[in-house]
């Protein structure tokens, strides 16, 4: 049997297994205490089970370390024969810290400071025993290849992985919006990676497909109105799995290898800049819950809770598009993409009012131009 229809069979089992498993999962978090409860700062008004990750981590360990490693085996690279259950198996071992972390953070609520204890010792885990590693990159638009030293790249892993992992955890807010963010955005990376990368390593799409068919499988239950949420367990396991595999991508010797994966992850990323930038200029401490999130603002301009996930949506595919299309594009072209993208994406916060009251500078500069006498 070809590859390709055995891999299309790996990826149906994934989906159909998560479909399945995830009423089971329910039902056992109810019981070990994993519900989210409603107060001032949830959309929820009644108990909701949570932990709805432990679906989706699930189906994506047994196709992995079963069904993947017994059809890819050994692969040979442009750096020799790969074996895909060592490729894999560090992925796996480094994600049960982040779901054990969010798992009890969902069971009894961790502090900060324990789940950012969790998180680093996951990326620190994932780092040591895998070439999932910040550890050089290409300037954009024709610069140098930089090479970072061990500890250095020690660091910029522990970063990266940390931000990116707390970006989605944030953005969790609205039936499906995590999961269906994070689907767009490893659906996109998956087809950046096969372009640029598959001759390289052809693992890394691979894998991130099958993760992809682990949420479509999980999705309906997690969609408007929810039957489970995905909780800091599938949150934090999303982020942590983006974050991990977009390394991969940063090692892409392309011009735009910095930029791919932050265009890709624009829906979280922007989110959490945005919300520290304001609560600096608010004075208030990082680490202050708000609700002047991005699905916060849509909920208050009048749109329904379905309405706010689908246009978040619409954002994220969007930002899919401009990565894409960046990878094609020249220098010039590529710059110009860029600059349009973030004048564009400005103007848009301020007219939702994500930055917060009366920080409108481009509106109100149109505004003035628009009431001139010239």
């Amino acid at each position: 049997m070809p590859f390709v229809i055995k891999y299309l069979i790996v990826l149906l089992i994934t989906a159909t297994f998560s479909f399945i498993i995830t009423p089971v999962v329910i039902r056992l978090v109810k019981k070990i205490g994993a519900v989210d409860k409603p107060n001032a700062r949830r959309i929820n008004k009644v108990d909701m089970p949570s932990a709805g990750g432990l679906a989706i981590f699930f189906s994506f360990t047994l196709s992995a370390l079963v069904f993947l490693t017994y059809i890819v085996g050994d692969t040979k690279t442009s750096k020799g024969f790969l074996n895909y259950f060592d490729y894999v198996l560090p992925l796996v071992l480094s994600s049960i810290i982040i779901i054990i972390t969010g798992l009890i953070d969902d069971i009894k609520e961790l502090s900060p400071k324990w789940k950012m204890f969790g998180m680093i010792i996951a990326a620190v885990t994932i780092w040591g025993f895998s070439k999932f590693r910040f550890d050089n990159f290409k300037i954009p638009f024709g610069g140098p290849i930089l090479n970072f030293p061990p500890w250095l790249s020690l660091v910029l892993t522990v970063i990266w992985i940390i931000s990116i992992t707390n970006a989605v955890n944030i953005i969790d807010g609205l039936d499906g919006l995590a999961s269906g963010v994070s689907l767009i955005s490893l659906f996109t990376m998956g087809i950046v990676s096969y372009l640029f990368l598959g001759t390289v390593n052809v693992f890394l799409p691979i894998t991130i497909f099958v993760l992809c068919a682990a949420i479509i499988g999980f999705l309906p239950y997690n969609f408007f109105p929810a039957k489970i949420y995905l909780g800091d367990t599938g949150a934090l396991y999303l982020g942590f799995m983006i974050s991990v595999l977009s390394l991969q991508g940063l090692k892409n010797a392309t011009a735009v290898a910095v930029l791919t994966p932050m265009l890709i992850l624009g829906v979280p990323v922007t989110d959490t800049l945005v919300a520290i930038i304001r609560r600096k200029l608010n004075n208030q401490k990082v680490s202050v819950a708000d609700k002047m999130h991005l699905h916060h603002r849509l909920l208050s301009l009048g749109l329904s809770h379905r309405a706010a996930v689908l246009v978040i949506y619409g954002i994220a595919l969007i930002f899919s598009l401009i990565s894409i299309i960046l990878n094609f594009s020249g220098r010039v072209g590529g710059t110009m993409l860029i600059i349009a993208s973030i004048f564009g994406l400005e103007l848009f916060l301020e007219t939702v009012g994500i930055w917060g009251k009366d920080r409108q500078p481009l509106l109100k500069m149109f505004a003035k131009i628009g009431n001139s006498k010239k």
